[in-house]
């Protein structure tokens, strides 16, 4: 699960992130959010696994959901004292250690460029590379999922070179198809739905990345790794 924004907008903060702190926030009457201090890395996702194998066998709580480099935590019934549970959220933070998912190896052949690149231009200019230095760049790359969430199936990855960082839209498409590999900021993913979409597309993928029917219907899990492969450049 990723937070949205209607969820954030009833959020109340117990304890402030100050360095090297993690922060607490509180999200309605049962739910807390715990956010690693420091930048957005592996080394904070492998501590946010580890504190969900901790939390997660804790008799009062009701579920636990790693986002990125953030746990939300749901608790059975409202807590009496918001602080007793940040409190505890903290201390499991503090006494936990680093936990590295060992997870699968997924290949997923792309189709760079084409019509589905509708962003491809864009991040070029943004970046100030050509278009095969982009494409180039992120299937050189693995990649490691941190989340899924904002749709079934979606997996947040982490490993996207800096030198093709382009930042979310500030006006999403209207229409992003259903299989358009994308960057959102220093994330790349594959979007599961066709519809309004932030993120900026470079090309698209033909794999079917969720099914329902199927015993465990997301293809990608948290410690997977994802590599990309070109099976064809239209530029």
């Amino acid at each position: 699960m990723i937070a949205t924004s209607n969820a954030l907008a009833s959020r109340r903060e117990i304890v402030p992130a100050t360095k090297g702190r993690a922060r607490v926030s509180c999200i309605g009457t049962r739910s807390f959010l715990l956010e690693a201090p420091g930048e957005f890395d592996l080394s904070a996702q492998r501590w946010i696994w580890a504190l969900a194998q901790a939390v997660k066998g804790w008799a009062d709580v009701a579920e636990v959901i790693p986002g990125m480099t953030n746990l939300l935590t749901i608790f059975k019934e409202t807590p009496e004292d918001p602080e007793v549970v940040a409190g505890r959220l903290l201390e499991a933070w503090n006494n936990a250690e680093g936990l590295d998912l060992t997870g699968n190896i997924i290949e997923i052949p792309v189709h760079y460029g084409g019509a589905y690149a509708i962003d491809l231009p864009a991040i070029c200019d943004f970046c100030g590379l050509s278009d095969r230095e982009v494409v180039r760049i992120h299937h050189e790359a693995s990649y490691r999922v941190f989340a899924l969430g904002s749709a079934p199936g979606f997996g947040y990855l982490h490993g996207l070179d800096p030198r093709i960082y382009m930042p979310r839209k500030t006006v999403p498409s209207l229409r992003m198809e259903k299989g358009s590999v994308t960057i959102g900021g220093m994330q790349t993913g594959v979007a599961m739905l066709t519809g309004p979409n932030g993120w900026n597309s470079l090309g698209h993928a033909e794999l079917q990345m969720f099914d329902p029917t199927s015993a465990t219907p997301a293809l990608m899990a948290p410690g997977d790794t994802v590599r990309f492969l070109p099976a064809r450049i239209e530029l």
